[in-house]
């Protein structure tokens, strides 16, 4: 008999963004409340797990990635016992839970951090990168966000910090600082939690000679080679661990042989897929995007992993209704016009496509929804630090979700949202869309009962402009990216269509599974 794949080779992942899903205590701020009472939403949409963005203790300097304690819960997310319940609540409906580690940097108010400032000659410095009182910086790296990366102290001296000045970055060359994340693996792994998504996993070490970023040169602190003695170390605790826990890598390259190297059998179990996210809405570099997914992952006995959007970019809804579909941070909030028509069918086709493919796929929260990026919030309510130092605010994704109503709050709280939602969402609630079979969420739903999981993949031919793939002998998905009508291949059965099709013609920006007639 054969053993069923792992888990996490082939899931549905849906990503909660805890303070905009759903808030259960009116104070505007989602919380673990909300997402316990929302939970058969879920499960009825069919994910296989859920992805929880940051909920510790925090200053919120970076919308919890600037973590102050990683064993507990902030008061405006609940209580740590609350994470517990939420987790036994979520297998109880066969939801697998994977919690969000930052190991590049901790919180300004960390313990360590607050010591390691108050006093020079504290031993808590070696812990975080600072250097002696000098009249400049002792580099001119650009930070994450744009901007510096160094803060002088009280004393003069500087720390390094990649993102905000209020998340100063751990010295990963210190024995400390990889015995403390080992033990915060197991804190977690120990209250039953499934597997960890680890934030901006390429970062962590840096060359200690502070040397320039220069082009063809290996880079200071992106992507270096002692980060996979870490995650090595990290695959043992989950291994030693029953019931297949997963370590999954936010992991932003553009080099696939480099990108796979995290993924060998010793290191983590699997990587997001930031080439999917961005690429443009073209048959022709989809595919190549997806054969180079394939071949990467191939060569490493990895899963690959599809993903439209996230908390970081603009949602695909958006982005495939511009003239430039393709994703980057230079491309938000410029004033492109957008046809949200348009955008709004080719996600549908792209929902297809993403969870047809061989892996596991990701849905960031409201996707399902079929929600776009709110571009109308003022700036003066923007919350994101990178939009006052690059330009981008990250808010027009994050907008908490509209659940009922026909105006904002749209059920999300009986307070105000902590974003505005727009009242034009009033169309795309969970209550208006139930039981509307043309809806997204019934698209989304439909289609992650009727996925293909393990099947082999090949490619069909079927012209320009046209993605076509099997997936083993019966199944067939097919997406027509030109601008034409395309006959489809002989089939059996429609399985589902992205949107209406013309007789045996598949319409412009529409994706169908097909049963095959030859099954």
């Amino acid at each position: 008999m054969t053993e069923p794949e792992p888990w996490w080779r082939d899931a549905v992942i849906y990503q909660v963004y805890p303070r905009s899903f759903a808030d259960s205590d009116g104070d505007g701020v989602g919380d673990l409340g909300g997402v316990r009472a929302h939970l058969r939403h879920l499960a009825d949409l069919g994910v296989d797990a859920i992805w929880m963005s940051p909920w510790y203790p925090s200053p919120m300097a970076d919308a919890g990635y600037d973590v102050a304690d990683f064993r507990d819960v902030d008061p405006v997310f609940g209580t740590l016992a609350e994470a517990e319940t939420l987790v036994a609540e979520a297998h109880e409906l066969g939801i697998r839970t994977i919690v969000d580690i930052v190991p590049n940097h901790v919180s300004s108010a960390h313990a360590w951090f607050r010591e390691a400032l108050a006093d020079p000659d504290s031993p808590m410095r070696e812990l975080f990168w600072f250097r002696p009182p000098s009249p400049d910086m002792p580099t001119d790296w650009v930070g994450e966000f744009g901007g510096t990366t160094w803060t002088r102290t009280p004393d003069g001296s500087w720390y390094l910090h990649l993102f905000t000045p209020e998340q100063p970055d751990l010295n990963w060359d210190h024995p400390v600082v990889k015995a403390e994340f080992e033990d915060i693996l197991r804190f977690w792994f120990d209250r039953g939690v499934d597997g960890i998504r680890i934030d901006s996993a390429a970062l962590l070490f840096k060359d200690r000679s502070l040397p320039p970023v220069v082009d063809g040169q290996p880079h200071p602190f992106h992507d270096r080679d002692e980060l996979h003695d870490v995650y090595r170390a990290w695959r043992r605790v989950a291994d030693s661990y029953p019931g297949e826990r997963a370590l999954i890598g936010e992991v932003w390259l553009p080099d696939a042989s480099r990108f796979a190297k995290y993924l060998r059998p010793d290191e983590l179990h699997a990587a997001f897929n930031f080439d999917f996210l961005g690429c443009a809405w073209d048959a022709e570099l989809m595919r190549a995007c997806i054969d180079r997914t394939l071949d990467a992952h191939r060569a490493v006995g990895a899963p690959t992993t599809w993903v439209l959007s996230n908390h970081d970019v603009t949602r695909h809804v958006t982005r495939y209704g511009r003239a430039d579909t393709t994703f980057s941070f230079e491309n938000n909030l410029d004033g492109t016009p957008v046809d949200l028509e348009l955008g709004t069918r080719r996600a549908r086709a792209a929902a297809l496509l993403s969870l047809s493919l061989p892996g596991a796929a990701y849905v960031y929260q409201g996707e399902e929804l079929g929600l776009w990026e709110n571009e109308a919030i003022p700036p003066e309510q923007m919350q994101d630090p990178m939009y006052a130092r690059r330009g981008h605010s990250r808010d027009g994704c994050r907008v908490p979700l509209p659940w009922s109503g026909d105006s904002p709050p749209f059920g999300f709280s009986t307070g105000s949202p902590w974003l505005p939602q727009p009242p034009e969402w009033k169309d795309l609630t969970v209550e208006a869309q139930a039981g509307d079979p043309s809806s997204m969420l019934a698209l989304y739903t439909s289609a992650i009962a009727l996925r293909p999981r393990s099947s082999p993949f090949s490619w069909t031919d079927l012209g320009a402009g046209v993605l076509a793939y099997c997936r083993g002998s019966s199944f067939a998905c097919v997406l027509n990216l030109s601008s034409a009508p395309v006959p489809l291949p002989s089939f059996r059965e429609v399985l589902i269509a992205s949107n209406p099709l013309d007789g045996d013609l598949l319409p412009p920006d529409t994706a169908v599974w097909l049963r095959l007639s030859s099954s």
